[in-house]
């Protein structure tokens, strides 16, 4: 009779046993956030160089739009806006229908950028919105159509380092 309460016992306890213990999730909870926090700056990073990529291809779109609008008015045009969008439907020298809307105003990809009129065409600018957020170089082009930046909050320049 004893060694049957035995056998009946152990069973109650296995089935008891069913779950985990509270520090088998403390510990499974710790590893991930040890993992997170390991993986979060990796992961700003990366994003950060994308949208620097991104940038040099839209001060490259930017080029394309350039040559466009050169080819149909003879000039180069000395805003983002008359790149862009046309005002009144047609295509003209305030709006040549070159560039998406939101890269004419300016702000794409968490880059501000600016085109400047100068002696011999025009130059392309591109600023993070946030620096070290959305970026940590600054870029600088002109009609020559290379790209040069500058790791730093200090605008890029001609004389920057070209980009490879």
């Amino acid at each position: 009779m004893q060694e049957s309460f035995r056998f009946a016992n152990r069973g109650n306890r296995n089935r008891h046993r069913r779950g985990f213990s509270l520090i088998e999730l403390l510990i499974v909870i710790a590893i991930i956030l040890i993992i997170v926090t390991i993986a979060l700056p990796r992961l700003g990073r990366m994003r950060m160089s994308a949208q620097e990529m991104a940038a040099i291809s839209h001060i490259k779109t930017i080029h394309t739009a350039q040559a466009g609008y050169f080819s149909q008015f003879g000039k180069y045009a000395d805003t983002l806006e008359k790149l862009g969008p046309a005002p009144s439907g047609a295509p003209s020298p305030d709006g040549a229908d070159l560039l998406p809307a939101d890269l004419a105003d300016g702000d794409k990809g968490g880059y501000k950028f600016q085109v400047s009129k100068t002696e011999t065409g025009y130059s392309v600018s591109a600023e993070p919105t946030q620096f070290g957020t959305t970026g940590s170089r600054t870029f600088y082009s002109d009609q020559s159509m290379s790209v040069h930046e500058n790791y730093g909050a200090e605008m890029a320049t001609a004389e920057s380092p070209l980009i490879p």
